[in-house]
């Protein structure tokens, strides 16, 4: 059985038994739970059409957060990206901005979304995922497999590191989502597990010390946005890995450095919402307005 304490142990099995890191791991998680593969792999199937699911309720241009706060995100981007051709970012990718503003937004307004790690970073892996399925035609079977590429690289963080704001930051949720998904990416390009593991690493590298500073304590400002960049660093960390260029700093020592990172950040920039954009004149002003004055304790 796995450990799920590094990710060079998945490289290493991988790489020995010459497989991919999804195949490596639905083989582990179905022996662990008992279940045939098939089994194990419908379950992950149901999650895939759940983020499908999600990117067409927040896509929606009623969508509105249940605070007020925030809400069609995701419409304005997808329509953004139809009438400018793809603005600066181009087609696909607008395309897949607006499919993970959508997702987060879904979450805000009390949607069901696939917790990947958190619901504060649920944007990220399906924005990038369901942007290959529905814009470039990959196979949904690949997909789904990759995500069990993602589940491992997230295993091993939660191991290592943290996947929760509350005790490391942003970094540990969205920074998380978005190795996550470099990795999964990596993967469905066709790269080695070596090559998964360096995507890793650069997109945690990319987002070190990143706090979790929540306006009015309400996953919404600045959590959507930061969906966005994510995203992006998780595409452009799976370009950079597939291009041959290294991490250079391992991901299991990233991932401890995060975890360093972490724990010495003041716990007013870890999901208290007492620093950071919360802390601001705007911010303080949109928590009275949710929720009347401020209580510090």
């Amino acid at each position: 059985m796995l450990k799920y304490e590094s990710i060079s142990e998945l490289v290493r099995e991988a790489e020995k038994r010459q497989v991919t890191i999804s195949e490596l791991v639905l083989k582990d998680q179905a022996e662990a739970m008992e279940k045939t593969e098939l089994e194990v792999y419908e379950k992950m199937e149901m999650d895939f059409q759940v983020m499908v699911s999600s990117v067409q309720v927040g896509q929606r241009p009623e969508q509105k957060s249940m605070s007020g706060l925030t809400g069609g995100e995701g419409y304005k981007m997808k329509a953004y990206a139809e009438k400018t051709g793809g603005g600066l970012c181009g087609p696909f990718l607008s395309r897949a901005i607006s499919r993970a503003l959508s997702v987060a937004g879904c979450n805000a307004s009390m949607g069901r979304i696939v917790a990947a790690p958190t619901a504060g970073s649920c944007g990220i892996l399906p924005g990038c995922l369901v942007s290959l399925w529905e814009d470039q035609g990959f196979d949904q079977k690949a997909i789904v497999m990759s995500m069990f590429t993602a589940g491992a690289i997230g295993m091993v963080i939660a191991s290592r590191a943290s996947i929760a704001g509350a005790q490391g930051g942003c970094q540990a949720e969205c920074g998380s989502a978005a190795a996550m998904a470099a990795a999964a990416l990596v993967e469905l390009m066709g790269g080695t597990p070596s090559q998964c593991a360096d995507a890793c690493a650069i997109a945690i590298a990319n987002q070190l010390g990143l706090v979790c500073d929540p306006v009015a304590g309400l996953v919404e400002i600045p959590c959507i946005k930061r969906n966005v960049s994510g995203l992006v660093i998780a595409f452009s960390s799976a370009d950079l890995a597939l291009a041959g260029i290294e991490a250079k700093i391992p991901a299991d020592e990233c991932l401890d450095a995060m975890r360093s990172v972490g724990d010495a950040l003041p716990n007013t920039l870890k999901e208290t919402a007492k620093g950071g954009l919360a802390d601001t004149p705007t911010g303080l002003r949109l928590q009275k307005q949710v929720f009347g004055e401020r209580q510090d304790t």
